[in-house]
């Protein structure tokens, strides 16, 4: 008995497929092997092509489903985890009428300020417990206003995941925590946001059908069957966006629970058990994979665009030809801790939700030709991801979020014992890293949906916990000082 898993990314697609019984994991792979292309016709756009999300989805299909040799009977349920806040529109033909607007463009901002203005911070926070800020919401009022005859066609919206779910089963549904990233569910009322709605000019009918995160949200279809490889009528049981549901994969579920990813952006995602929000929208919350009208369970989530995309764009620019990453985090460990004055700010992927959509840039400061070189600049830019991440941990703590231990999963720059000891040093919290992943996480999602698991202790009682980092109290000044130059010099660019 499996379990198949998808991670619809925007750099690319994962499957994992899961044996039910162990929850060990017997197959994975992704495509592209390289990044999936995003589209960009001008500065803060970002598009991709939902067909590519299924092309790729097929190939990493085909590829587990080779190497496991299963009998596609045996898999017993699907899970997904996407990207969030990405428009997907379709037609009536269930087509896309354009590539996909996601997340990490930035030209919905200016129309969730003005909405926020306009309807008033009392009524967005309470209800929205966010700005509209630059959401699927907003993404669409400006596909409204510059693109009237594509908006005039549209059948239903939809996120990555819903898209990814509507072709392996033909029918077209999002759920509650899908809404809520979308900056469409009302948390006060229970309901859509009509308020949002009609402020910004849309039908609730665009909006698809809403279905428990847990459920038999569908069916592969023969179509969808024949296409990847798969039987017909296996359950898709789960969806949710990639944040949720990583948390999920670390079996965070309950108040004071924390989860930490470090990608293309860097997240970190607390779970709290009654409504809250920052006055100031500059952290999110949304509901969580758990949250119910019964059960308050609502993710607050730090999200910094200019994470993972920022040290890749190091090692192509700034570090030696050829090295590779772990080779550039052992020659970044040779300056010492706040790299001799060097900051970072590391915001230049898109506006910045921690900022107040503010879109400052990448920024470097206190170089010194004589003294600093390579080791200092690229120590720079990993302890300026940890700071960022500290700035906003500060908000959550403002909203009574306790963060005294991080699950993180062992994957990207979690890898870097720099990037893990720094988070440590700074922060004071204990770092426990897992051997999981999204992919894996919403097979282990689906088997909860599907009823195989009784609930998230049994999906996740197999998590491997893979190493414990306590942070160095001789370490700790250290850092203060080196995050408090950080911050007094990115306050000077805000």
């Amino acid at each position: 008995m499996y379990l198949l898993g998808y991670d619809i990314g925007s750099s690319s697609v994962k499957a994992s497929l899961v044996d039910a019984v162990s929850g060990r994991t017997i197959a994975s792979d992704f495509y592209p092997r390289t990044e999936a292309e995003i589209i960009s016709l001008r500065p803060g756009w970002a598009e991709q092509r939902p067909e590519q999300w299924w092309d790729c989805l097929k190939q990493a299909t085909a590829s587990v489903m080779a190497s496991s040799k299963i009998d596609p009977k045996d898999i017993k349920a699907i899970g997904i985890s996407y990207q969030m806040h990405g428009l997907v529109m379709v037609d009536k033909e269930l087509k896309p009428l354009r590539p996909a607007i996601i997340w990490c463009d930035s030209r919905g901002v200016p129309y969730g300020e003005k909405a926020f203005c306009d309807l008033g911070e009392t009524q967005c926070l309470s209800h929205l417990l966010n700005s509209p800020g630059n959401f699927t919401a907003t993404k669409l009022a400006w596909v409204k206003e510059n693109e009237p005859e594509t908006f005039e066609r549209i059948y239903k919206i939809m996120l990555p995941g819903d898209y990814a779910a509507m072709r392996l089963t033909g029918h077209l549904c999002t759920t509650i925590s899908g809404l809520s990233e979308m900056m469409l569910w009302d948390f006060k009322e229970g309901g859509p946001a009509a308020f949002l709605l009609d402020y910004l000019g849309f039908d609730a009918d665009i909006l698809p059908e809403i279905v428990p995160t847990f459920s038999i949200q569908g069916r592969v279809t023969a179509e969808a069957a024949a296409d990847l490889g798969l039987a017909e009528g296996i359950p898709v049981a789960y969806r949710a966006g990639d944040q949720p549901n990583n948390a999920l994969s670390l079996n965070v579920f309950n108040p004071g629970e924390v989860a930490s990813t470090a990608g293309t952006s860097g997240v970190v995602y607390g779970v709290l058990g009654d409504v809250n929000y920052d006055p100031q929208s500059r952290v999110n919350t949304f509901a969580h994979v758990n949250h119910t009208p019964e059960q308050t369970r609502l993710g607050v989530l730090l999200c910094i665009n200019g994470t993972g995309i920022l040290n890749s764009w190091s090692k192509r620019v700034i570090a030696p030809e050829g090295i590779s990453y772990p080779g550039m985090n052992d020659l970044a460990e040779t300056a010492p801790i706040g790299a001799a004055g060097v900051s970072v700010i590391p915001f230049g992927n898109g506006a910045e939700r921690v900022l107040r959509n503010k879109e400052i840039g990448c920024s470097i400061h206190g170089v010194n030709f004589l003294t600093h070189d390579r080791s200092h600049l690229l120590r720079a830019e990993q302890e300026g991801i940890v700071f960022s991440f500290m700035y906003g941990m500060e908000v959550m703590a403002e909203m009574g979020m306790k963060l005294s231990k991080i699950h993180a999963g062992h994957a990207n720059m979690f890898l870097s014992p720099l990037f893990r000891n720094t988070l440590a040093g700074v922060s004071g919290a204990t770092i426990e890293l897992y051997d999981t992943d999204g992919s894996v996480g919403a097979a282990k999602g689906a088997g909860i949906g599907a009823g195989i698991y009784a609930d998230n202790n049994e999906a996740f009682s197999s998590l491997e916990k893979i190493e414990v980092i306590e942070p160095v109290e001789a370490d700790r000044r250290a850092y203060a000082e080196a995050y408090a130059l950080w911050k007094e010099r990115l306050n000077r660019n805000l």
